[in-house]
């Protein structure tokens, strides 16, 4: 099978084409690596990826949006340099996702106003936010590169930086967030300023030993955000610098969330596990209007793969596949439309052993209902 040949990302061979996605494993305990991060990814290591992805590490405190999210800083370094050790030693590359939630977190979490493209009221929170400044802006770009320094240290593979979802560099890129009148906000090409400065920076700091992934939209999911031809120059453009794949995705965390996971989100579930000390009000939200904040969007087998034939035939570039991957038949359908390799995550919250179980035929599709209680418990492990 396709699935189980060598591929590479820039100077990475992975040894199939599977990669565990960046989906968030709430395991970073004081925003620090923890025994049950080093299990849970040592075993899908050994359950048969290619590549691992540890999810959402914030470049600074101020992108932290979760207390269970990773921080990259010095001190934990010799944490995830463990865990990276362990992956290796079963034969599977790791990758690490690094980003900034921009103005989606909270003062109690990330211990400042919060920060955005333009200022304003976010609902998803929920808060004020203010706009970044331009020195702001500079800094933050030196903090991907310093951040992508630590992954080498820490024996990452790759990493792979957040474009997408709404998060901050998504925050600049759309309009339906950034209202600057500077040179970061107006024209596609002032909104793109901030992402054509991190990435060259993570290129620069990546050198010629690290894969450098990008996730990006390739539509926000509703009227006035990023539609396909914008998101197709963008992803131009990344593939201009250098970047060396793309993962193609959609969605708006805090204005079209389902359409990034597709499905029904089970209300009462994410309700009960919320911390009612941190998140009462989004808690109340949901009590009060929880289908109309989070409508279903109905789910389907690779539910992205049309718009991915789209970047496909536009661009050159390797563009690595996610969305709704359970079935080893539509993976191979998937890479045999041209694309590189194809990230998966719930089939393997279901299973760490899919990839193993496919390879050796026990299993020809994951058990994973698509219920969604995975994402309905995202605020507890």
């Amino acid at each position: 099978s396709a699935i189980f040949t060598p591929c590479k990302i820039g100077p990475v061979e992975l040894r199939n084409r599977v990669i565990r996605s960046a989906a968030f494993e709430n395991m970073a305990y004081g925003n620090s690596p923890s025994q049950d991060l080093f299990n849970y990814h040592t075993a899908v290591a050994k359950g048969g990826v290619g590549m691992t992805t540890v999810a959402y590490a914030a470049v600074n405190r101020s992108g932290l949006s979760f207390n269970g999210q990773l921080w990259m800083r010095k001190e934990i370094v010799p944490e995830l340099r463990r865990m990276t050790d362990e992956i290796h030693s079963h034969g599977a590359k790791v990758s690490i996702q690094l980003g900034h939630c921009g103005n989606m977190t909270h003062r109690a979490t990330c211990g400042c106003t919060p920060v955005g493209a333009s200022s304003g009221f976010n609902l998803y929170s929920p808060t004020w936010a203010r706009a970044l400044k331009k020195d702001e802006i500079l800094s933050l770009v030196e903090d991907f590169g310093t951040a992508v320094d630590l992954a080498r240290e820490a024996g990452f593979d790759c990493v792979e930086i957040h474009c997408g979802h709404g998060y901050l560099i998504s925050q600049f890129l759309s309009p339906y967030t950034n209202h600057r009148r500077d040179e970061f906000g107006g024209s596609l090409e002032n909104r793109m300023r901030f992402m054509k400065l991190e990435m060259t920076n993570v290129l620069k700091h990546a050198g010629s030993d690290m894969g450098v992934i990008a996730k990006i939209n390739m539509h926000d999911g509703f009227k006035g955000g990023m539609q396909t031809q914008e998101c197709l120059q963008v992803a131009k453009e990344l593939e201009k610098l250098g970047v060396h794949a793309l993962v193609l995705s959609a969605g708006f965390v805090s204005r079209a969330p389902m359409e990034v996971m597709r499905g029904a989100m089970p209300l009462k579930t994410l309700a009960y596990y919320m911390d009612m000390k941190h998140f009462w009000w989004l808690k109340a939200g949901l009590a009060l209007a929880g289908r109309l904040l989070i409508p279903s969007v109905p789910y389907k087998e690779a539910y992205f793969l049309d718009d991915a034939k789209v970047f496909r035939k536009a661009l050159k570039m390797p563009l690595i596949y996610v969305g709704g991957m359970v079935s080893k038949a539509k993976m191979e359908e998937v890479l045999s439309e041209g694309f590189v390799a194809l990230q998966v995550a719930r089939a393997l919250v279901r299973d760490t052993e899919f990839v193993n179980k496919l390879r050796s035929g026990e299993q020809e599709c994951s058990e994973c209902g698509h219920s969604n209680y995975c994402i309905g418990r995202m605020y507890t492990l």
